[in-house]
């Protein structure tokens, strides 16, 4: 039987999908703790890593480390960053960057990391599931910085240099950290903010609680369709 280790950043993100798990055993590691359970008849890991890339990046390799896992899927909110994205509108990245990774002055391109590349693909089998369990999901670029981004100018830079579809703060280095460790890997947003947008009609923490659910039952979906 397959394992799946799922990540979230926040309290609110794991709070949602949380709701579909039958949780047999919580465990803890340094500062973080692993509900182990089961989705149906799958078997589940989940845990919150925190918030920012060295967060996210340290809880992949405990996770890695003392669980034998099939898959890493990382589900959360972002800001969307293209104009063809909508608050609340799915993301799954076919590739992620680090947006912020910058070793120009070597002669590389943005994003570049060394012995990596600039992208860092996601599991083809596990897009083209996500994709078959929902077609009108954005499938594309995800970026991932350390940097909170709410300015309008930025998004658009960040939007030009990658082709990105949304920004956030883990995804990136939850991949790299799942490819250099030869796991298959899939990371979901659902959009919470969109500089192209009003935003005004509603708070950022309504936005955030719809996104957490709408993300929550949409990998919630995937993993019914890998019991089939």
């Amino acid at each position: 039987m397959k394992t799946i280790g799922i990540i979230f950043a926040m309290k609110e993100e794991i709070d949602e999908l949380i709701k579909y798990v039958n949780i047999t055993r919580e465990n803890r590691i340094f500062d973080l703790v692993f509900y182990e359970g089961k989705i149906n008849d799958v078997n589940c890991v989940l845990v919150m890593s925190g918030v920012g890339k060295v967060n996210a990046a340290r809880c992949t390799q405990v996770l890695i480390d003392n669980y034998k896992l099939d898959y890493i899927i990382n589900i959360g909110v972002a800001g969307g960053v293209s104009k063809n994205v909508s608050v609340l509108d799915i993301v799954v990245a076919s590739k992620l960057v680090q947006h912020d990774f910058d070793i120009t002055a070597f002669d590389h391109e943005k994003g570049y990391i060394p012995n990596i590349g600039t992208y860092i693909e996601c599991d083809r089998d596990l897009v083209n599931l996500a994709k078959k369990v929902d077609s009108s999901v954005h499938i594309g670029v995800i970026a991932s910085g350390d940097i909170f981004c709410t300015e309008k100018k930025m998004s658009e830079k960040i939007n030009n240099k990658f082709n990105a579809l949304c920004v956030e703060m883990e995804g990136a280095s939850i991949a790299q950290v799942s490819y250099l460790c030869k796991i298959p890997v899939l990371v979901i947003r659902s959009i919470s903010d969109t500089p192209y947008e009003d935003n005004n009609k509603i708070t950022y923490e309504e936005f955030l609680k719809k996104s957490c659910v709408h993300v929550a039952k949409y990998l919630y979906n995937i993993i019914l369709e890998m019991e089939k």
